[in-house]
């Protein structure tokens, strides 16, 4: 999959940060790379609008998807652009310290690594650590 092969803008990266739902989905793929099954769980929102914001993160090009059979995993992709790249670094970092993400976060460290886990369909798969793939 090539990530972020079309260009940012930064007007239309703003505008994808300026949601605090998009914020918790961004939040929760820092480092990794979930299924869609797991957000809706962690944020308690409808597929429907998760996967709205989730499209609007991909049209602004920060966003990659994957499907891997009937699951559709997500991940962040850093724009090329310095510039927007160094924009939404600092967005992420703000966001690991804010109350909510954290929770957001535990939430997500539950579901994937404890028996008390959520309630996410049989066979979902767990989220993934990002392999950096090698540029050639």
């Amino acid at each position: 999959m090539d990530c972020c092969s079309k260009p940012l803008h930064l007007a239309g990266l703003f505008a994808a940060l300026a949601d605090t739902t998009r914020l918790r989905l961004l939040n929760l793929m820092a480092g990794r790379e979930v299924c869609v099954c797991y957000f809706v769980e962690i944020l308690r929102q409808g597929q429907p609008k998760i996967s709205r914001h989730l499209a609007y993160l991909r049209n602004a090009g920060i966003v990659a998807a994957r499907r891997e059979g009937k699951w559709m995993h997500y991940r962040i992709c850093p724009p090329a652009d310095a510039a927007a790249a160094s924009i939404l670094d600092a967005v992420l970092a703000s966001l690991r310290t804010d109350k909510r993400m954290q929770a957001d976060l535990a939430k997500l460290d539950r579901a994937c690594c404890s028996k008390q886990a959520l309630v996410v369909p049989e066979g979902a798969p767990r989220p993934a650590p990002i392999v950096a793939q090698a540029k050639g």
